[in-house]
């Protein structure tokens, strides 16, 4: 099922020239409303559901409805993003609540490393022959087409 935005949650993110959703949605989808201020999904029969618009919201105002086989009968899913991580609400049809937490980011925010964790020396990331080749493929050696 599509985003949706709770008119009566959204903020339209303070005024601001242009909304964290419309930022991060992938498929340009959320717009700003000018008059009422409020973000809406123009297009939700082109909706990837993939949550960047639900996860960023501040004020939790954008949603998406699972499919009855994930989430039947009034049953939910409500992320709350802090600057570390995520936290999933999962609302089952009982009423029952069920909490996980994940993290965005496994490396300090401003910092990534190119080798991915890899030791120096490991092989060269700009070369042909990625650095798990040809030993990830099965290969005695990667194959090069010759000039």
């Amino acid at each position: 099922m599509p985003s949706f935005v709770n008119p009566e949650k959204c903020d339209g993110c303070k005024a601001l020239d242009k909304t964290a959703c419309q930022h991060i949605c992938p498929n340009d989808l959320m717009v700003l409303n000018k008059e009422t201020m409020k973000a809406y999904n123009q297009e939700p029969e082109m909706c990837w559901e993939c949550y960047n618009c639900v996860k960023i919201c501040p004020v939790q105002a954008i949603e998406v409805r699972g499919y009855a086989d994930f989430v039947p009968m009034d049953a939910g899913v409500i992320p709350l993003r802090s600057t570390d991580s995520i936290l999933w609400t999962v609302k089952f049809r009982n009423g029952s609540l069920k909490r996980f937490k994940f993290p965005i980011r496994t490396t300090p925010e401003g910092k990534a490393d190119p080798a991915g964790g890899w030791p120096e020396g490991a092989g060269d990331l700009n070369s042909a022959a990625l650095f798990t080749e040809p030993q990830s493929l099965g290969l005695p050696e990667v194959f090069t087409l010759k000039k």
